[in-house]
């Protein structure tokens, strides 16, 4: 029984002073923490990517109805169709956006002359509309651009990754006191 023993205590001390196959423990150990940095800093990436190209497609709406001083419905359409591509290689399917004509009367109300959409509502003509503060003074107008974008990530096969991006705009009509609207 002793012999056993010393061989057990034996063998422990020759694996002991092993040094074959640390480097490899090691890198099975730290490889996982490390692909998981690597694949977090991509995803942050093309989602901060995505982020501003929601922005930038906020802000083209809006610039493009500002210029004009009478838009139809089909130019609207144009529009959105147009500003869509900005999202591109990002797919447009869960797009959202909104074109609103906001007025302020003497009284100091701000209400929606008019408004469209595509994948979401319209606000209806008249409802009152609150604007940050200096936006609009007594008796301007001013179009305000809303695009929502359900951000699906690379990893969202396998956990829930649904992010919600958000922008509005406004700017000031460039060739006249408000845009007339379809």
């Amino acid at each position: 029984m002793l012999r056993i023993f010393s061989k057990i205590k034996q063998a422990a001390r020759t694996f002991a002073a092993e040094e074959r196959g640390v480097s490899a423990i090691e890198f099975a150990l730290i490889a996982p923490v490390m692909v998981a940095f690597l694949l977090g800093s991509i995803e942050v990436n093309l989602l901060l990517t995505a982020d501003r190209k929601v922005t930038q497609l906020t802000s083209t709406i809006a610039d493009l109805v500002a210029q004009d001083d009478v838009i139809t419905a089909d130019e609207m359409e144009d529009i959105f169709i147009a500003a869509s591509t900005i999202l591109q290689p990002y797919s447009s399917a869960p797009l959202k956006m909104r074109v609103t004509s906001v007025i302020m009367d003497e009284d100091g109300d701000a209400t929606v002359a008019w408004s469209q959409g595509k994948g979401m509502t319209a606000l209806s003509p008249g409802s009152s509309v609150s604007t940050p503060d200096g936006i609009l003074q007594n008796n301007t107008s001013v179009i305000m651009a809303q695009v929502t974008y359900d951000y699906d990530s690379l990893i969202g096969s396998f956990v829930n990754t649904n992010i919600q991006l958000d922008d509005t705009f406004y700017l000031r009509p460039r060739r006249s006191a408000s845009v007339t609207g379809p």
